[in-house]
């Protein structure tokens, strides 16, 4: 398959201004109205507004199947170190995950497929915003995206440091983890530092409920199971010489099977109110569901590895991987419609810096490659016979 050195060429620019002029979450204002209008120039049908800045590039070419492709848009609020011709112009905002390059990508898949036209049926190119966080994908699910645009199957890639370039992973399950996140307050008494016996101290709790929140993983679930709880904020006090009354602790517990995820927030809630009881303090806990589980369903999945094996090789195609225990929100399209979400290795001679790094830069070299995996899938996924 031979993709065309113009296409490419203007992927790479376009991957060069997204990393030039990164947005945040939401805010993805001139990404979507350069990929609305590189869109519209092609002759797709664009939908615009959902989730805000989201954009929907719909492509036709008779009765047939439907299936969606999804790239994420938005960038972190991360200062930049490396020092690339295209770094960020716009002080502590970066694309530290790739989402450049996953949207110049679709973009340019895009216009390769409303060009060759080698398939029948309808693909819908979802670039979605606010991946870091902020759950663009919920929202877009929420406010209608497979009810305007029903989909038998929806795909996404993400580049993956760790992996050589030319390499793909994907799974018939589990590819990431489910994200929840939690706020615990713990009430004590105040008194002066010096005078401990006179008040109830919830830093000792703290220190206590910390070490113990880490046994749940280790003691309280199974070996064969996958959790994941850690304590990131603490915040309390004023001054050096008097033990706060209040303190707050934040964190997040990440999981791969949704059992697992369901105990370790009941055990996380017991440990809250027992454990501080006999300190005299009382602890409370506010939870706030994040993402669930990324889990591929088994026939888009086995659908990418086959076209996988057939354009990459089969020894460069990993199934069955270890999943990651970051959290990804295209879970929350997954739940909802059938799909498979997959790596695309990015370490090239020198190895990739890791994802949310102030060194990291997406690898230019997997352009070619996400344009003609895309555009593959698309073939065989929507064939014309």
């Amino acid at each position: 398959m031979t993709l065309s050195p113009a296409l490419l060429d203007q992927a790479q620019q376009w991957r060069h201004q997204f990393h030039r002029e990164p947005e945040l979450g939401y805010q993805e204002h001139n990404t979507g109205d350069r990929v609305a209008q590189e869109l519209e120039l092609a002759g797709l049908q664009v939908h615009r507004g959902l989730a805000g800045t989201g954009v929907v590039g719909t492509l036709r070419n008779g009765e047939g199947p439907v299936i969606g492709l999804r790239a994420d848009m938005d960038a972190l609020p991360i200062t930049e170190k490396g020092s690339p011709q295209w770094r960020s112009t716009r002080q502590g905002v970066m694309h530290a995950c790739g989402h450049d390059g996953h949207t110049a990508i679709l973009l340019a898949a895009a216009l390769q497929l409303a060009a060759t036209r080698r398939f029948r049926g309808t693909v819908h190119f979802i670039f979605q915003p606010a991946e870091e966080n902020l759950g663009g994908a919920r929202k877009m699910v929420e406010e209608g995206l497979f009810q305007r645009f029903p989909m038998d199957a929806v795909y996404a890639l993400h580049n993956w440091p760790g992996m050589p370039v030319g390499s793909l992973a994907v799974n018939p399950g589990a590819m990431m983890a489910s994200l929840d996140s939690f706020e615990i307050t713990l009430n004590g008494k105040s008194c002066h530092a010096a005078m401990p016996e006179s008040g109830a101290d919830p830093m000792v709790v703290a220190a206590e409920l910390i070490l113990a929140l880490q046994t749940i993983p280790s003691r309280r679930l199974s070996p064969l199971a996958s959790a994941v709880v850690s304590v990131t904020q603490i915040h309390g006090g004023e001054a050096i010489n008097v033990i706060p009354e209040t303190l707050v602790l934040r964190g997040t517990v990440r999981c791969l099977q949704t059992d697992v995820r369901n105990r370790v927030r009941g055990l996380i809630e017991e440990f809250v109110t027992t454990l501080p009881r006999p300190f005299g303090v009382s602890g409370e806990i506010h939870w706030f569901p994040g993402y669930p589980i990324t889990a591929n369903h088994a026939a888009p999945a086995e659908q990418v590895r086959e076209v996988a094996r057939q354009m990459l090789g089969d020894d460069a195609v990993r199934w069955q991987v270890n999943p990651s225990m970051a959290s990804e929100d295209f879970a929350c399209m997954l739940d909802v419609c059938p799909g498979a979400y997959f790596w695309l290795g990015a370490d090239g001679a020198t190895p990739s810096a890791p994802l949310h790094n102030a060194e990291y830069d997406f690898n230019d070299a997997l352009i070619p490659l996400g344009v003609e995996f895309w555009q593959r899938l698309v073939e065989q996924a929507l064939p014309q016979n």
